[in-house]
């Protein structure tokens, strides 16, 4: 049984100004894709509903706990009823997943690589995987970072998927690396839809560099794409719930007992470099960095 998960949904149109900029910059992967070229590579791969990235922050801001939580909630969901439940009503029945930590925006780290999971079988060995790898913490926070590297994860990876989908989670606004709506704009004109998965247990600290609406920061500062949704955790033992719940409507689009709330803002409520100007405040005269 799905548990009721606050899920809000946007859909946001890439801005042609911010996608030049950032083309500027990052030039090389702006790349157009040719998957769909007869005789391409592309179009010999193994056809899947969703190709799925799982971005999972590992800054310092985290804490062992919550990290450790963190894994095994993606670990449990890829396995559970839920989760293949929604497999077998894709076209395929099919997905691909590959899971990624990171931190600051030189940062990341593949941890599970692309895998297929087509049944139960493929599911507990990927969720196995997951859960046999060491979790580690490390500095910084760079949205913009995590999204550049999981968007080129795409090209090459052997599967040809009817959605790309790109799952960041993190508790922390973006405070390192390009400016995270240049980069989400560049990265939604490729096709790809970015789903957000705030992480909101602590109460912001006097002095901290943590927000307390990093909801709405997400919504309109970080994902992007037809169908767009953010799935807040402000509980721990919900943590896992709301881990699943997101997984499951990523790869089918499962309604169940959701409540939805759609996003009415056209422009963002929240700075979208209130990460950045906070950091500079705080560390711009030096001193220890573990954020």
């Amino acid at each position: 049984m799905m548990h009721k998960t606050a899920v809000r949904r946007r859909n946001w149109l890439p801005g042609a100004a911010g996608a030049m900029a950032l083309a500027l910059t990052w030039g090389a992967f702006a790349t157009p894709r040719f998957a769909d070229l007869p005789g391409s590579k592309a179009a010999r791969s193994t056809e899947v509903d969703v190709e799925l990235v799982m971005a999972v922050d590992i800054s310092y801001s985290m804490d062992m706990d919550e990290l450790a939580l963190q894994r095994e909630g993606y670990a449990q969901a890829i396995a559970s009823q839920e989760f293949l439940n929604a497999l077998k009503q894709g076209t395929h029945s099919k997905i691909a997943v590959t899971l990624v930590e990171w931190a600051g925006v030189s940062d990341q780290r593949i941890v599970v690589p692309w895998r297929l999971i087509d049944g139960a079988a493929s599911a507990q060995a990927v969720s196995e995987e997951m859960a046999r790898a060491p979790v580690r913490r490390a500095f910084r926070t760079s949205i913009s970072g995590a999204l550049i590297f999981s968007a080129t994860l795409f090209e090459g990876n052997g599967f040809r998927g009817i959605r790309r989908v790109i799952d960041v989670s993190g508790d922390g606004t973006n405070n390192q690396g390009p400016l995270v709506t240049l980069v989400r704009d560049d990265v939604i004109a490729k096709g790809i839809v970015i789903n957000g998965l705030p992480i909101m247990l602590k109460e912001p600290q006097p002095g901290s560099i943590d927000i307390k609406d990093l909801d709405i920061y997400y919504e309109d500062c970080v994902i992007g794409g037809p169908g767009a949704f953010v799935v807040p955790i402000r509980e721990r033992e919900k943590f896992k719930d709301a881990i699943r719940t997101k997984l499951v409507l990523e790869i089918a689009g499962y309604g169940g007992a959701i409540r939805v709330m759609p996003v009415a803002a056209s422009a963002p409520r929240i700075s979208c470099t209130i990460g950045e100007q906070m950091w500079q405040r705080r560390w711009g005269g030096g001193g220890i960095d573990r954020r």
